[in-house]
């Protein structure tokens, strides 16, 4: 049996009632501590996603103009990188419909906005890429790590008030 979650009021937590599943708890509703600022974040992200993707996939080499830098050989490497950040994006969108239920998508992207930030520091220490590249990393990764990971806390609370 499946669950339908209600409107979002700027109330409180929302309850989710979800009486069928074998894992709720003893009053068979599931506590969710889902905020309107955590389906707008994950929103927002979906957005910010598929616009910088397709900006990567439909100018390739603006990126780099940009900022003064070589043109790498494949820029098809560069629009595929637009491709999977697009992806994420519709993640994103799905993910904010529930966002404690959808907690593996946040997470996936989180684990991405924290390894992204590795690689680039790396790249920058061995002097494969330069400073100004690194603008990418502040919008990209570094703003979205509070929002996404409160978003995980709040759905690990919510197993645990749940009993799942």
């Amino acid at each position: 049996m499946s669950s339908v979650a209600p409107p979002v009021t700027s109330s409180g937590p929302t309850l989710i009632a979800s009486a069928g599943s074998p894992r709720a708890a003893g009053d068979g509703r599931r506590i969710s501590l889902v905020r309107p600022w955590m389906r707008w974040t994950l929103v927002a992200a979906g957005i910010y996603n598929l616009a910088w993707g397709g900006f990567a996939i439909l100018a390739p080499r603006l990126s780099f103009e940009m900022i003064g830098m070589e043109l790498p050989r494949y820029l098809e490497f560069w629009q595929c990188i637009g491709m999977i950040v697009g992806v994420y994006g519709i993640g994103y969108l799905a993910a904010a419909t529930d966002p404690i239920r959808h907690w593996p998508v946040t997470l996936v992207g989180l684990l991405g906005k924290v390894f992204g930030p590795i690689g680039f520091a790396e790249a920058l220490w061995s002097g494969k890429l330069p400073l100004a590249f690194g603008w990418n990393i502040i919008t990209n990764d570094l703003i979205w790590w509070v929002p996404f990971t409160a978003i995980l806390i709040a759905a690990w609370r919510a197993r645990g008030v749940s009993g799942d």
